[in-house]
């Protein structure tokens, strides 16, 4: 075979990796078609409820026409926009999963019935509450249709593994420096005409580099211990920087008082810990060293004191540091097993919802009063569905970095959501971290549809291994001439 042959050969296989087929996304498309029904039966519930209340309020209740959605706009728009991702999914003809759309697609849509239902003067600059999550909500949406189409190599990720830890620190560096204070905590960042909480996108981050670094010292943290006295502990030069970077950004997080991301990172540390190598030692230690820095930040920070006496005992003080939670606990009491219905709970106080932050920390709480035990227990399933697809990326990846990236990712969405629904149930102390895709915010929002995207992507069924940059190419081609 001439040289000139075999160039066009490899053109040509390049041409059909890059062509563009569309391919019929079936099983999505009957998902969404459901999540459709779903949020549409929700907000006629909701919008037969507002005008109940409304007629009731007139003294005139017997002649209400209850039919018709809350707000016909906003399902419209955001029903829209999923469909809208699907069929750039379709055009695009990749082999990727067809569950995590549907999944992400109802829990927003979820959040969004929420913030309908929530006085729309809690927050927002769009027009109130639901029309800026709506805004964020489509944005999220381009997010992940953007990654599962665009990301066809993960060497960006894996080779700057190191540049993305940094720019992750600096963040929160500035945020500590420059940041907004927000409830006590200094987390919020603005910079310019724009501001948001660098701990969001933190969490991506930290998941990128330990993905890297686990997959090339993987073998030895398995393989190779250093003893010390009884205990057999990683060997530490290869642990170190790994630790180090985690530490670093933990302590920060700490000072800023953002409790719940510091929970968040310390847990999917462990866990990609533990997937990476599967040692049981390493679960132990790490456990054993929350307990004593649980401990010690117990003793020495006032605000961490505070959550903890405040779970222990919410009605020691009803009125005061206790409030929220224990306003939760009767939301949850009052939802029973099916709940009061959309619109048909949370009694307001002095014309205000009764937990302040009803639409950040306790949404799940608002849903528990009005879907109910029933309701929350599948929205949760709706999380375990997420990390369960997430999983299976991981299981079927071609190598230990897609694998262990894959499995950080899902596990970052599981943990955030036990955390904040432990938090309002009581379960833990409360954390003031963000339920995905259903709480009120920009940052929590795209964060996490940048961590959907990436799985989506990185789920595409293939029978050859993605193409290395060009420039290892060369380098290969190069390598190949010399040996020869």
């Amino acid at each position: 075979m001439t040289a000139a042959a075999s160039g066009q050969r490899a053109v040509g296989r390049e041409a059909r990796r890059f062509r563009i087929t569309p391919r019929v996304r079936g099983r999505e498309l009957g998902l969404l078609s459901l999540v459709a029904i779903g949020l549409f039966i929700g907000s006629l519930s909701l919008g037969a409820t507002e005008r109940l209340k409304a007629a009731q309020l007139d003294g005139d209740p017997a002649s209400v026409n209850l039919l018709g959605p809350a707000d016909p706009a906003f399902i419209v728009v955001y029903l829209g926009a999923l469909f809208a991702v699907h069929l750039a999914l379709v055009i695009a003809g990749r082999r990727t999963d067809q569950i995590l759309l549907p999944t992400v697609g109802m829990l927003g849509g979820i959040g969004l019935l929420l913030m309908e239902r929530l006085p729309q003067d809690l927050a927002g600059r769009l027009g109130g509450l639901a029309s800026t999550q709506l805004v964020w909500l489509v944005i999220g949406l381009a997010i992940i249709a953007g990654l599962a189409i665009a990301v066809r190599n993960d060497v960006w990720l894996r080779r700057y593994k190191y540049t993305w830890a940094a720019v992750g620190v600096g963040l929160l560096l500035m945020t500590f420096l420059f940041g907004r204070d927000v409830n006590g905590a200094r987390l919020s960042l603005t910079i310019g005409p724009f501001s948001g909480q660098p701990s969001e996108l933190l969490k991506v981050i930290l998941v990128v580099f330990l993905a890297g670094y686990l997959s090339e010292n993987r073998r030895l943290l398995v393989e190779e211990s250093t003893r010390i006295g009884p205990l057999r502990l990683p060997p530490l030069p290869y642990l170190a920087p790994m630790v180090a970077m985690w530490t670093i950004a933990l302590g920060i997080v700490i000072v800023q008082r953002d409790l719940g991301a510091a929970l968040l990172f310390f847990a999917v540390f462990l866990l990609l810990l533990y997937v990476s190598t599967a040692r049981v030692g390493y679960v132990v230690l790490g456990l054993g060293a929350f307990v004593v820095g649980a401990a010690a930040l117990y003793f020495l920070f006032g605000h961490v004191r505070t959550r903890i006496d405040i779970w222990l005992d919410p009605f020691a003080d009803p009125n005061g540091a206790g409030y929220q939670v224990v306003q939760a606990l009767h939301a949850f009491a009052r939802g029973g097993l099916i709940g009061t219905g959309l619109g048909g709970g949370l009694p307001t106080i002095a014309g205000r919802p009764p937990i302040p932050a009803l639409h950040t920390d306790f949404p799940f709480a608002a849903l528990g009063e009005e879907l109910g035990l029933v309701g929350i227990l599948a929205i949760l399933g709706l999380y375990l569905v997420l990390v369960e697809r997430g999983l299976r990326i991981a299981s079927a990846a071609q190598d230990e970095f897609r694998a262990i990236l894959a499995a950080g990712l899902s596990l970052v969405i599981g943990v955030q959501a036990f955390i904040i629904a432990g938090g309002n149930l009581k379960l833990i102390p409360l954390t003031g971290i963000t339920l995905p895709f259903v709480s009120y915010g920009g940052s929590s929002l795209l964060a996490n549809a940048v961590i959907v995207g990436l799985l989506i992507a990185l789920s595409e069924r293939t029978r050859d291994p993605l193409p290395p940059p060009r420039r290892l190419g060369r380098i290969r081609r190069m390598l190949d001439r010399g040996a020869a």
